[in-house]
């Protein structure tokens, strides 16, 4: 059953299924969850293979066979990268990526990652988003890996990467990104950097739920226009502006 009112913002570009060994939905349970919401669009982000549990290399070579649509939502294929390293390398290689219609990447503990500093972690987190293999940057204000917000920002919007507000990072996980993700969001303003919001859901109950990345996105004045994943339109308006394939649903 459809919601009854359309929500504010209609896709979740960044949900978790079984495959990343720590979730707890399968696909169709994510997409029945999302339709009662009247979510229209979800993106399977699974954790790449560096991760502990995450999925193999396989899983996103083989999503060529998951359906476009389920429940009358629409599927886009995805993952969350790790950055392994301060030159932005991804544990998932280029021909994977290939299959993918948005590449979400971010910095994860317990993967391969070393760096230990403001620096580090900022020179990584640019040269990922500078390899033009990333479209979105999640959960950046992370307090486990702080960066030089400006110098992200300012690269995010250059590159024409997303900086992800994450809804999770001000409930269960991620304790102390509240002002990080202020500052990120005040030079967002300044730039002109677009955003989007995630749930980083882990279970089916928690896709399309914003609630507090809204709160602090209208705190700062951040308008409806800058977040990318308002609607279904606005997301494949990006991903055609990234060189995307044309994605067909059915």
């Amino acid at each position: 059953m459809a919601s009854e009112s359309a929500p504010r913002i209609s896709t979740d570009l960044h949900v978790h299924t079984v495959s990343s060994g720590h979730g707890f939905s399968t696909i169709r349970e994510i997409c029945a969850d999302a339709a009662r919401r009247g979510i229209e669009m979800v993106g399977i982000t699974d954790h790449g293979p560096s991760m502990p549990g995450g999925a193999h290399i396989y899983h996103f070579t083989n999503m060529v066979v998951m359906p476009r649509v389920l429940s009358g939502v629409r599927v886009l294929r995805s993952a969350e990268c790790n950055i392994l390293d301060t030159e932005g390398t991804l544990d998932i290689h280029d021909r994977a990526l290939g299959v993918l219609d948005i590449v979400h990447a971010g910095i994860h503990p317990l993967t391969g990652y070393e760096g230990d500093s403001v620096e580090e972690n900022t020179s990584a987190v640019v040269a990922a988003v500078e390899s033009g293999k990333v479209d979105v940057l999640v959960h950046p204000g992370n307090p486990w890996y702080p960066l030089e917000y400006g110098t992200v920002v300012r690269a995010a919007a250059s590159k024409g990467v997303l900086l992800e507000i994450n809804n999770s990072s001000f409930t269960v996980v991620r304790q102390g990104s509240l002002d990080n993700c202020r500052a990120i969001l005040t030079e967002a303003r300044k730039t002109g950097a677009r955003v989007c919001v995630g749930s980083d859901a882990h279970d089916a109950s928690l896709v399309g739920v914003f609630d507090k990345a809204l709160e602090l996105i209208d705190e700062v004045g951040i308008p409806d226009e800058q977040i990318v994943n308002r609607d279904a339109a606005s997301v494949l308006e990006f991903l055609a502006e990234r060189g995307k394939k044309e994605i067909f649903f059915s």
